[in-house]
């Protein structure tokens, strides 16, 4: 099984994972599911961090969640995986979704200013 197939599996100890065959149930199996969903949640940060980041409504928190996306070796997946899902809003892949198609950035909550403002 690839690894980018992981982000959009819920491993909630249901079964195992799909593509596989169930293993005869013994600890030393148990045991090595366990280490290995430790193992994998350890590298991809949307799971070592709070998950409201990658929903934040500030920028600086939207801007943290792509900031640690950049760093996750599954971006290519959850950026392709968010896109043929078609993701109503939050960080995916390294990239901000609003109705379902990407952004540049998001705009903050209120209304727009008037007149841009020139730096």
């Amino acid at each position: 099984m690839r690894l980018t197939t992981l982000l959009d599996t819920d491993r909630t100890g249901s079964g195992p994972w799909p593509g596989t065959t169930a293993a005869p149930s013994n600890d030393s199996t148990a045991t090595t599911d366990a280490r290995f969903d430790e193992v994998v949640s350890a590298m991809i940060p949307c799971r070592t961090h709070d998950s409201e980041l990658w929903f934040a409504e500030q920028t600086a928190q939207v801007e943290q969640a792509k900031a640690l996306c950049r760093q996750c070796p599954l971006i290519e997946g959850c950026l392709a995986g968010a896109v043929d899902r078609a993701e109503p809003w939050g960080v995916w892949g390294g990239e901000v979704f609003i109705g379902g198609t990407v952004v540049a950035t998001k705009r903050g909550r209120g209304r727009p200013r008037k007149n841009a403002i020139v730096a």
